[in-house]
C-alpha cells in the first residue's frame, strides 16, 4: 500500500494568482468550503469549520508548517478522513498526515500538485478509510481551486 495521494492539475493562471487562492485564508476557505478563523502564519495552528454542504458541522484542525512564496505551501492535519465521530470523541488522534501544495510555472498556466503523505503512521481499518475518503475529496478539491482561480 502507498503512503501518499497525489492529485496535480494545470491551472490556466499565473502563478501569483494561483498563489493567493492558496494563501489567504479567506480565498482558500471559499474554494475549499471552510471557515477559517485565522490567517495562515508557520507553526500556528489553523482552526475553523467546514462549509461543505452536509459537512458543516465538522471542525477544520490543522498546523503549518511552511509558506515558501510561490513554490510551497504545507500544513498537517489529523488523519481523520472526515469520521466525525472520532473527530468528536474528544480522544487526540495521535496520526498527522501532511499535506504539501507545490507550484510550478507552465507557460502562461500554472501546475499545481497536492501530495498527502504519512498514511503509514495510520492504523488499519483507518488508514484504508482515511486514503479512500482522502484520495476522492483532493480530486474534488484540485478541481475546485482550478474553478476558483480560472472563475
Amino acid at each position: 500500500m502507498t503512503d501518499s495521494i497525489i492529485k496535480t492539475i494545470e491551472i490556466a493562471a499565473p502563478i501569483e494568482k494561483v498563489w493567493d487562492a492558496l494563501t489567504d485564508y479567506r480565498k482558500f476557505g471559499t474554494w475549499f468550503r471552510v471557515a477559517l478563523d485565522q490567517p495562515f502564519s508557520v507553526g500556528q495552528p489553523s482552526t475553523g469549520h467546514m462549509t461543505y454542504p452536509g459537512y458543516e458541522e465538522h471542525r477544520w484542525e490543522a498546523r503549518v508548517l511552511a509558506i515558501e512564496p510561490m513554490t510551497r505551501f504545507a500544513l498537517e492535519w489529523p488523519a481523520t478522513g472526515g469520521d466525525k465521530e472520532l473527530m468528536e470523541s474528544g480522544v487526540p488522534v495521535p496520526e498527522w498526515t501532511l499535506v504539501e501544495f507545490v507550484l510550478e510555472p507552465v507557460g502562461n498556466a500554472t501546475r499545481l500538485t497536492v501530495t498527502e503523505s504519512g498514511f503509514d503512521k495510520v492504523p488499519e481499518p483507518r488508514r484504508s478509510n482515511v486514503m479512500r475518503s482522502n484520495d476522492g475529496g483532493w480530486a474534488e478539491q484540485v478541481k475546485n481551486i482550478r474553478d476558483y482561480v480560472e472563475g
